[in-house]
């Protein structure tokens, strides 16, 4: 994809404020691809560079998040397979968005490990389907009756499981206003009807397999649709909600106002138990696929910490993570980046691990005291290789 760099930057720094969401206003933001990154607005590059500069990529730009770049929040997209403007546009609003998050001083944050400890209960998937579906009727419907039954079936799930729906509330108060802007922004900038656009994310709200697979990201579309609510029933919400210490779920409860007093039936359906099953077999296939995987198989053995994950691309089985994307580790009091799948051991904390397990394409190298890992860097420790592969055994 071509990209007019001064067209994004022009369209970035006019035509936000206030149009998304009251008050929005940019923080620095950032482009990238493999070699380079185009940094923009960034307050220690603006009295150099009028526009952005242009800087050699590095493993601080890595996803498309929000990052700490030189103490600065920046908004970072890999614009590698983005398709076209509207998406790069509506990308780059999300996460601008968590930027300002970041200045409003947004501290109601989940605990991650509630996401891939979540529960897969029958009775629990089987409310959460039903209470997606009423929540999708209730933006697009205007029916009083399944707004009644979205808040109904919650509190019923809220009873069910407590902590970990206290987690998808706080996932959805981070994340469902950036999806709401995102999905304002695609819709100002593509050619396509807000109809046709919010119809594409409701399906991401409604399907139940998927919104089972991935428990955090499906709580994206979910706050999102929750914001459309918001304003249709209290237009000018934004400002006092960033205002509050609730979850938007808390949040949208007491502006409705509604009292729990409807009995929810629950039968468990065919469709439910089918669901859970595939999931579960999902969960052990990724790890098979991954054990199974051609490569050079190296195992590192000592104490780590992981400090950079990404949550939605975690998979718990036992005391064990998959880690689908790329992980930071603290190895020998030093950092390193692992940008391919690998499985972390633990005991207690899934954070303090024992063990590392990854498959190589390029053979590590042997070197006196470490072994140098292709895209990783050196590790220092006592190693030695049979059949199986490389073993790495860290110094105390």
């Amino acid at each position: 994809m071509k990209i007019d760099l001064y067209q994004l930057m022009d369209e970035i720094n006019t035509t936000i404020t206030n149009r998304y969401w009251e008050g929005f206003k940019p923080v620095a933001f950032a482009i990238y691809n493999e070699e380079k990154v185009f940094l923009f607005n960034h307050p220690n590059y603006m009295s150099k560079f009028s526009t952005f500069v242009v800087l050699s990529w590095d493993d601080r730009f890595v996803g498309d998040t929000l990052i700490l770049f030189e103490d600065y929040p920046t908004a970072i997209v890999n614009f590698d397979i983005i398709i076209d403007f509207a998406e790069l546009f509506s990308l780059l609003i999300h996460e601008l968005f968590h930027g300002h998050q970041h200045l409003q001083g947004e501290k109601r944050f989940p605990d991650e490990i509630l996401g891939i400890t979540y529960p897969l209960t029958r009775e629990n998937i089987e409310l959460r389907n039903r209470e997606r579906i009423a929540l999708y009727r209730a933006v697009l419907s205007n029916q009083a009756e399944e707004i009644i039954q979205f808040f109904s079936i919650r509190e019923k799930r809220k009873e069910l499981i407590g902590e970990y729906l206290h987690y998808e509330t706080l996932v959805e108060t981070i994340e469902g206003p950036a999806w709401y802007v995102e999905w304002k922004a695609y819709c100002d900038k593509s050619q396509q009807s807000d109809s046709n656009h919010l119809q594409k994310y409701g399906k991401m709200l409604i399907d139940q397999t998927e919104s089972c697979l991935n428990i955090r990201r499906s709580c994206y579309s979910s706050g999102m649709f929750i914001c459309l609510l918001l304003d249709k029933l209290s237009p000018g919400w934004h400002e006092s909600f960033f205002q509050s210490n609730l979850s938007l779920y808390e949040f949208f409860s007491r502006k409705i106002q509604l009292e729990n007093n409807h009995y929810i039936r629950v039968e468990i359906s065919k469709e439910t138990d089918e669901i859970i099953e595939f999931v579960n077999d999902q969960r052990e296939q990724e790890f098979s696929q991954f054990i199974h995987k051609p490569g050079y198989h190296l195992l590192i053995g000592g104490s780590m910490k992981v400090n950079t994950f990404d949550p939605m691309n975690m998979v718990l089985s036992d005391k064990k993570v998959l880690h689908r994307n790329f992980i930071k580790l603290i190895i020998n009091n030093e950092e390193y980046l692992f940008q391919y799948p690998v499985i972390t051991y633990f005991n207690h904390n899934w954070r303090n691990i024992y063990q590392l397990q990854i498959i190589l394409n390029q053979e590590p190298i042997s070197m006196k005291e470490c072994l140098l890992i292709d895209g990783v860097g050196k590790i220092k420790g006592e190693h030695t290789k049979n059949k199986d592969g490389y073993f790495l055994r860290l110094k105390d």
